[in-house]
């Protein structure tokens, strides 16, 4: 008879288990990093999986429980800092939760995006956060439901009613905030610069228009003077204004990158903001307090909505059959130099 050569057998959670002296679900919660277990037990569990070589794989325990630990998160554009700033408000707070994020960037194509959405379909992720493409179907979030994957909606809206969870700002109130300050300023002819199309431009332009209704002043349409929502749109918005309305003192720019742009056009004419000429951004990003001159715009704190977003998604994810849930971030008017 043969005599059996001493084999190498890996470490096994039920030895992290006897080390430390605790249950194996104890084990299994710790190493999925529950924070139901208390910090003491939890140093011990590790230190013991350390001591005996045990090494976690999370995949695996995913497969058995059909489960995923990984949210897929699809931005828009990637190249607008308030959409980076949503970014790491969401990709924080799901990290506290015990959750990976894989992101990816649309640039505004629903071809990509729906490229996007299968591959993160076929990944088995645990949910998804989407600032969608402008044109994005409204049937969009009845399809990811239909595969069984938490969904939550951000920024823009699709229309459609309640039927999907949702993270935005009023927009419109925050327009109003700009234009009620413009307007008690002694401005009368008030422009808005920036925005081509989609919900939040249309949100933001209501209440432009709600304004001069509100303190009855005559509505001028011609003083809407769309772009792209980006520095060059901004600048090339506010030369075509400089040049068509010279009597006009005052805007409200789409963002903040539009109002960028515009102050750079206000330079380039040498006129200055705040001085020969109010100006108000939106959405308040980081870069708005160092621009010269500091930038007068409309807080929606922008990395709250992203952790407010992702605290949307884990409630979905914990209770698929939760109400239909909403957070609208109140806008709040941040005067700078700039107007």
């Amino acid at each position: 008879m043969s005599k059996k050569t001493p084999g190498f057998r890996a470490a096994t959670i039920l030895d992290v288990a006897s080390v430390a002296n605790v249950s194996k679900s104890t084990v299994s919660l710790v190493l999925r990093g529950s924070d139901l277990i208390p910090t003491e037990t939890s140093d011990r569990v590790r230190k013991a999986a350390a001591k005996i070589g045990y090494v976690y794989n999370r995949r695996a325990a995913e497969l058995r429980r059909q489960s995923s630990n990984a949210i897929g998160v699809v931005i828009s554009d990637l190249r607008n800092p308030f959409f980076a700033e949503v970014l790491v408000g969401l990709e924080r707070r799901l990290a506290e939760a015990g959750y990976t994020v894989f992101m990816a960037h649309t640039n505004e194509d629903l071809e990509r995006q729906q490229r996007v959405l299968t591959i993160l379909r076929e990944q088995g992720i645990a949910g998804i956060a989407i600032c969608p493409a402008l044109g994005t179907p409204i049937s969009l979030p009845r399809s990811v439901k239909s595969w069984g994957v938490p969904l939550v909606v951000m920024v823009r809206t699709l229309g459609g009613g309640a039927s999907y969870d949702f993270a935005g700002a009023d927009n419109s109130l925050g327009v109003r905030q700009a234009m009620d300050h413009l307007i008690g300023k002694g401005h009368r002819r008030i422009a808005f610069l920036g925005g081509i199309t989609g919900p939040v431009l249309q949100q933001r332009l209501d209440g432009y228009k709600e304004t001069f209704t509100a303190h009855r002043i005559r509505f001028h349409p011609d003083l809407i003077v769309t772009s792209q929502p980006t520095r060059e749109g901004g600048h090339a918005a506010m030369v075509r204004l400089l040049k068509a309305r010279k009597s006009v003192k005052a805007a409200v720019c789409y963002n903040d990158l539009t109002a960028f742009g515009a102050l750079s056009a206000l330079g380039d004419a040498g006129l200055r903001a705040g001085v020969d000429f109010d100006l108000i951004g939106f959405d308040n990003i980081l870069d708005t307090i160092h621009s010269n001159p500091p930038l007068s715009t409309v807080d929606i704190k922008p990395e709250q909505m992203g952790a407010e977003a992702a605290v949307l998604l884990l409630a979905r994810i914990k209770e698929p059959g939760l109400k239909v849930q909403r957070f609208i971030q109140e806008p709040t008017l941040v005067l700078r130099q700039s107007g």
